[in-house]
C-alpha cells in the first residue's frame, strides 16, 4: 500500500503582483519555490536564502506547509510583490472615512 504524501497546499493562496503588476496566486509550496528559484540572482539575498530553505522543508515535510507560506508572503511584501488584500479594500471603502457608506 503506497503512502500519501503530505499536501503542499496553502489554505489560502499567496496573491503577488508579476510582470506588469498582475495578480498571480501562489496557491502551494512546490509554486512558491519554483517562483523563488526564477528570482534573478542579483536580487536575491538572506531572507531570499531562508525563504528557500523553508520551503525545501515544507516539500520535505520537516515543517507545515502554512510556515513555509508565512516567510513566502513576508518575502513577498518586503520586495513589494504582495499584491492589497481586495477584500479588505473594499470594505473599506464601503465603510468609507467617515463611518458606514
Amino acid at each position: 500500500m503506497a503512502l500519501a504524501l503530505p499536501s503542499d497546499k496553502f489554505r489560502r493562496p499567496v496573491v503577488i503582483l508579476t510582470g506588469l503588476g498582475l495578480p498571480t496566486a501562489i496557491s502551494s509550496v512546490m509554486e512558491a519555490y519554483m517562483f523563488l528559484a526564477d528570482w534573478p540572482a542579483s536580487k536575491r539575498d538572506a531572507c531570499h536564502r531562508v525563504v528557500m530553505n523553508a520551503s525545501l522543508a515544507a516539500l520535505n515535510g520537516d515543517i507545515e506547509p502554512e510556515t513555509a507560506r508565512g516567510l513566502f508572503a513576508s518575502w513577498a511584501e518586503k520586495n513589494d510583490l504582495l499584491a492589497p488584500d481586495v477584500a479588505a479594500f473594499a470594505a473599506a471603502r464601503r465603510t468609507g472615512s467617515h463611518g458606514t457608506a
